[in-house]
């Protein structure tokens, strides 16, 4: 069964930066895309960031370009470095994966989620 677990949240001051970690087991990771969603207070889940299992194609949020940055390792480890924060960024992070190398942007797109990890970033 597959199992995604984030980790590095926290808090940051506005223009600081977060690596973010998504750790998966249960499947075969060489396989499947991953991708990073956020979800805002009173706001729907939203994508952020996303990468091919291949780990050459990635897609990012317009919010995000030239910010956020995606990758993957050949173990079992999604990773987003985070830069330049601002206020609005500030959401819980969630990982998703899918079966397949087109690194999707749409919520339905993902099957297996991660429970999320906080990150707030002040003013």
């Amino acid at each position: 069964q597959a199992h995604l677990e984030e980790s590095g949240g926290g808090l940051v001051q506005s223009g600081g930066s977060l690596r973010l970690s998504c750790a998966t087991s249960g499947y075969t990771f060489s396989y499947y895309s991953m991708a990073w969603f956020r979800q805002a207070p009173g706001k729907e889940r939203e994508f952020v960031a996303a990468v091919s299992w291949s780990g050459d194609s990635t897609a990012y949020a317009d919010s995000v370009k030239g910010r956020f940055t995606i990758s993957r390792d050949n173990q079992n480890t999604a990773t987003l470095q985070m830069n330049s924060l601002k206020p609005e960024d500030t959401a819980i992070y969630s990982c998703a994966t899918r079966h397949g190398n087109v690194p999707k942007v749409r919520v339905e797109d993902y099957d297996v989620w991660g429970q999320g990890t906080q990150v707030t970033v002040s003013s």
